[in-house]
């Protein structure tokens, strides 16, 4: 397969254009229409909070959710005509998931492996999270490049300003300065804060008051964001609300949960910083990654592309000896390749009804349980390291 593994690409990628262009419902880029008709509000001002777009959604009507410095990035794409653009971000998230797939395996000290990237690429390329995220056009496989180009650069300037910046398009990456923290790379932390704050100081010049009204009053409104309940969301308030049948919010069984969650990381981020040897900076980032899907209160599957480096690092990982990490490897590709949340959604109500019949909400667990057990299966493998450190130290680059 590794020979073959440009010709499988090249496949891969012509397959994935023809679905997209070929077949009538093969690709809407509805968030992509949200993204360029969000920048093209700024020629109203006063409109970037107050844009939809229904075009293909009529029941489901899109707002611009996203930080008003995202409004300001994709400005310049509106002058574009959309198709040209659809294609150069189809191109582009293609390039993206190469990178990614190429700066995972440098994490582990990989060296080479061109032709393993082409071949882990031309497989991303059909799982769940990235089907969705060419289905949409959505932006996260750049979001996570960004995070991974931060842990592999030295500079600690740049690994914030990368943070800071994607945390500025798009909220979610904050959580990683977490990373940063916990391997004692305070100066980096610090710049990830500064940029972010920078992103927000542009928004402010350029949007004015609009900026204002985000960072006051639409922020933590995970409503605006979209429908709670349905199957696609898997974090612990969307999974939990669908069990209980009505959006759980931050209630005491959402907080329990992510109390638990919360616990779980530390400990497998400890077994994986005691473990002695170089330290696994892929593995240290997962941990993050997959503690902030859960703990983020909506995580739709295209958010989930860290399941790749995820599999990644089981299979060509520290851990690649051991059964367990192939078998774990094995039922997250099973689980992703087939898209379980994806195949629940054509049973569920609609999207916008948070209650079903029981066994549909506990299925809706899928992805979540299957984090519980990776994270849990992490910490156990402090258990495997005798000559693990006792304390949780980690040498920074």
């Amino acid at each position: 397969m590794l020979r073959s593994a440009p010709l499988l690409l090249a496949l891969s990628i012509a397959a994935r254009l023809a679905w997209t262009y070929l077949l009538p419902n093969g690709a809407n880029f509805v968030d992509l229409h949200v993204y360029l008709g969000g920048a093209a509000a700024l020629n109203e001002p006063g409109t970037l909070y107050s844009y939809v777009y229904a075009d293909q959604t009529p029941d489901f009507p899109l707002p611009f959710t996203y930080p008003p410095f995202a409004a300001v990035l994709f400005y310049p794409l509106t002058l574009l005509p959309f198709p040209v653009v659809a294609l150069g971000w189809t191109l582009g998230i293609m390039a993206c998931l190469y990178g990614v797939v190429r700066l995972s395996q440098r994490l582990i000290g990989l060296a080479g492996g061109q032709r393993s990237a082409m071949l882990w690429t031309a497989i991303g390329i059909w799982t769940e999270p990235l089907r969705s995220t060419f289905d949409y056009g959505q932006i996260n496989v750049l979001m996570a490049l960004m995070v991974l180009a931060a842990v592999c650069s030295t500079r600690n300037w740049v690994s914030g300003l990368l943070i800071g910046v994607a945390a500025g398009v798009k909220l979610t990456p904050a959580v990683f300065i977490l990373y940063l923290i916990g391997v004692r790379r305070w100066a980096a932390a610090i710049f990830t804060v500064l940029a972010f704050g920078a992103t927000i100081a542009l928004s402010i010049a350029v949007v004015g008051q609009q900026a204002r009204y985000y960072f006051t009053d639409l922020l933590g409104d995970a409503g605006r964001v979209g429908p709670i309940g349905t199957s696609f969301n898997q974090s612990w308030r969307g999974g939990i609300s669908r069990i209980l049948g009505y959006d759980a919010g931050l209630s005491a069984p959402v907080l329990i949960a992510l109390a638990g969650t919360a616990v779980l990381a530390w400990l497998a981020w400890r077994s994986l910083a005691d473990a002695p040897g170089e330290p696994d900076r892929l593995g240290l980032l997962l941990v993050v990654a997959l503690f902030g899907l859960l703990l983020s209160p909506i995580s739709w599957t295209h958010h989930w592309v860290w399941l790749l480096p995820l599999l990644i690092w089981l299979w060509q990982g520290p851990y690649r000896y051991l059964g367990e990490a192939r078998a774990v490897g094995i039922g997250w590709l099973a689980l992703i390749v087939v898209g379980v949340p994806w195949l629940l959604s054509f049973a569920q109500p609609s999207i916008w009804e948070i209650g079903r019949p029981w066994h549909l909400a506990w299925a809706g667990l899928v992805y979540i349980v299957a984090t519980i057990a990776t994270l849990a299966w992490m910490a156990s493998l402090r258990l495997r390291n005798p000559g693990a450190k006792r304390s949780c130290r980690y040498r920074a680059p």
